[in-house]
Order: C-alpha cells, then structure tokens, then sequence
C-alpha cells in the first residue's frame, strides 16, 4: 500500500465501527489507500466552512444537503450509505432497564440519577421529545450531553450516567458497558449517513469507486454487524 493511491475521506463517527471492519477490504479490492479523519457532524462542518480539503464526506443527510447547497460537496453525489436508530444503554453490571414501551423509558429516565445524551442528531431529537412529553424539567438537572466526537459509551463505561442514548451503531459494541437494544418505534427517529465528493476532491473517480462499495453486498456484513442498515429507509 506503499505507493497506493490515497482517499481523503473526512467522516461521521457513528459509522467508524463498520467503515473500520469494511475498509481493508476495500483497500484490498480497489487498491486505494483511505485516510480517515473522524469527527462530530459540528466539527465537521466547520473544516469543510474553513476550507479543509478532502476527497470524500460522510454526513447525516440534513448537513450533507447543506453542504451542497453551500458547495463544499459536489451536486448530486449525495449517495445514502447507512441508516441507524437510536439505542440504549447502560454501565457494564448495571441491571438493564426495561425500554419495550415508551412508559418503561419515561420511568427509566426518570428513576435516572445521570442521563447521557450526544450533541449530534440523536440528542437533538431526544430534547425535544422529553420536552415533548412533558419530563424536560425534571430530567434536564441529570443529563450530561457528551461534546461533538465524544461517544456516550465513555460516559457509561465511567458511570458517569445511569443510562445512556445514541446511534445503535455506537453503543452497540462499546466496551465497557451493556447494551440495551433500540428505543421504542414510537420514539425513534432514523439517522442517514451519505456520503459525496468534496468540491476540491482530487481523487473524484477513487471516491465514486468507494461510494459504489459501501452501498455493495461485500460492505453489507460489516454494517449490519455494527446495528445498521445500508442505504434510506
């Protein structure tokens, strides 16, 4: 891989679990070489609004769509790699909590000395839900939102918090702590990672050829090991 041809690729990290299992085989197929820089959606945008430059992106749709629009990415290759829910978790021999309906959440949530949130998409939704159902007053003094690139599953494994929230994909094979399973359908909300071409890709075709992969039935045993899907719902 010495002399192979690199992908800059600057990526969401609630795909990291399964684009680190899929990628040597890419590497290995297509003989390209990925170099990978992980970061918050937040931290993300700001690169690409500074000017960094990369190959290939990898965003929550919503932030993709606005990078287009502000050109940092390429109109139309958007493609939609992978989709995730929202799980829960706890720390590793805390007894699990039971989440079958969405009164089981509320009690959990409220019977929570500490509750654990990201700042990316997931805990945005969350907020507004608990606000939603009315619990916002009481539960907010608990919660402890992780800041963009920290991952839930470092507050649990600290026991920092009682229960925690994020992408299945992120909790789902952290170590340190136990995995619950998905939220409730009726408090859900499914997150699409895509990926495009950045305006000042060098690399162009080498990013469609890795697109093509990740959306291929050789990438789809290392997503679905991770909790998620391939492509929208």
């Amino acid at each position: 891989m010495a002399n192979a041809t690199e992908i800059k690729v600057i990526s969401s990290q609630a795909i990291k679990e399964a684009y680190l299992a899929f990628a040597p085989e890419f590497e290995k197929s297509s003989g390209y070489k990925l170099v990978t820089t992980w970061n918050g959606t937040n931290d993300i945008l700001k690169k690409l609004r500074a000017g960094e430059t990369f190959d290939m992106v990898i965003l929550v749709t919503p932030s993709m769509e606005d990078m287009m629009k502000e050109g940092k990415v390429v109109a139309g290759t958007r493609v939609d790699l992978v989709r995730s829910g929202i799980a829960i978790a706890v720390p590793a021999g805390a007894p699990k909590p039971d989440i079958s309906t969405t009164d089981a959440v509320k009690r959990a949530l409220l019977a929570a000395k500490g509750i654990g949130y990201s700042s990316g998409p997931s805990g945005v939704f969350l907020e507004s839900l608990f606000k939603q159902w009315g619990i916002w007053d009481q539960v907010a003094p608990r919660i402890k939102q992780t800041p963009p690139g920290t991952p839930v599953g470092s507050i649990l494994a600290r026991g920092d918090v009682d229960i925690g929230f994020q992408q299945v994909s992120e909790l789902m094979l952290y170590p340190g702590i136990q995995y619950v399973g998905a939220v409730p359908k009726e408090m859900d909300t499914v997150s699409v990672f895509a990926g495009g071409i950045h305006a000042g890709a060098s690399q162009p075709d080498a990013v469609r050829t890795f697109i093509k992969f990740i959306a291929s039935s050789a990438a789809l045993p290392f997503i679905k090991k991770t909790g998620m899907e391939q492509g929208a719902p």
